[in-house]
């Protein structure tokens, strides 16, 4: 959903924010910023990469000498020099909390400094519809599911859909609805896909999230057989990145036996299509 925290006025000094939640690994911040270099060259407007959290920690020396930035303090930075309109295009696959309860908070804040203040966030990649979510996130991981399968000569490999895990039921529903997608595309080509969870919060309540990646051999059919993890995770970092959490999950699989092999597709962050979809929903918010 378009939330209008106000009706946008589109100006000539109109800011725009590429958020995503914030990394404490300098190679999240600089793929953030990699992005929104690309998201303005297609819109042909100015976008400003900008975290919810944690990015202000990286040390500016591992960022090119230029430090990250934070919504918090970028915003009040901006309404304190009298800036008023602002566009947030968040970076995140569904509807998260840090969009829909964090960051309305910080604008509330703000807004108490400027109550003139003209905020417009844009919606997740997701779309609206998160039981019918943009089929274009479904096709980014088609694409690199099969170039996997190129590379290592699988035929009948199994594809487990791996997000991090969450709280809101919601965003597990847009995991979920997407790993439909997935497997009608790679009908024929895979034997199965399965959506599950690098990690979950302890009790019954999140039972949602299950399977976990790491006992991904436990489901039927799948002991020793050759398994594509398709990374629904949009940047690098401590989760995705090299001997990130998804690769150790993985390899503690194939020690254990449990599988025959796996193999990682890439981020999203690094298929074209993903710049595509950020501007049709920084176009539809202006």
């Amino acid at each position: 959903m378009l939330c209008a925290l106000c009706t946008l006025k589109m100006t000539s000094s109109t800011r725009i924010f590429l958020i995503d939640n914030g990394s404490l690994r300098a190679e999240a911040v600089l793929a953030l910023r990699g992005l929104a270099a690309q998201l303005s060259e297609q819109v042909g407007l100015h976008v400003e990469p900008v975290s919810l959290l944690h990015s202000s920690k990286v040390p500016a020396s591992e960022l090119g000498g230029v430090p990250a930035r934070i919504v918090k303090s970028r915003l009040r930075q901006l309404v304190e020099a009298g800036e008023r309109h602002f566009v947030l295009v968040p970076l995140f696959l569904g509807p998260s909390r840090a969009i829909t309860d964090y960051l309305p908070e910080l604008i509330a804040e703000a807004r108490v400094m400027a109550p003139d203040l003209n905020v417009v966030v844009a919606d997740t990649l997701a779309g609206a519809n998160v039981e019918q979510p943009d089929l274009r996130l479904a096709e980014m991981l088609a694409a690199h599911v099969r170039k996997v399968l190129l590379r290592a000569g699988l035929e009948s490999a199994r594809v487990a859909m791996v997000d991090h895990g969450t709280p809101a039921e919601v965003v597990n529903r847009v995991r979920n609805a997407v790993a439909r997608q997935l497997a009608e595309l790679l009908k024929g080509e895979v034997a199965a896909v399965e959506p599950c969870s690098m990690e979950r919060r302890e009790g019954v309540a999140y039972d949602f999230n299950e399977p976990l990646l790491e006992r991904v051999d436990q489901l039927e059919g799948w002991s020793g057989c050759d398994v594509v993890v398709a990374l629904f995770f949009l940047l690098p970092g401590r989760h995705a990145g090299e001997a990130g959490d998804v690769a150790q999950i993985c390899d503690a699989l194939l020690e254990r036996r449990g599988v025959r092999s796996t193999e990682r597709t890439s981020l999203l962050c690094e298929h074209p299509l993903l710049i595509d979809l950020l501007a049709d929903r920084l176009r539809a918010a202006l």
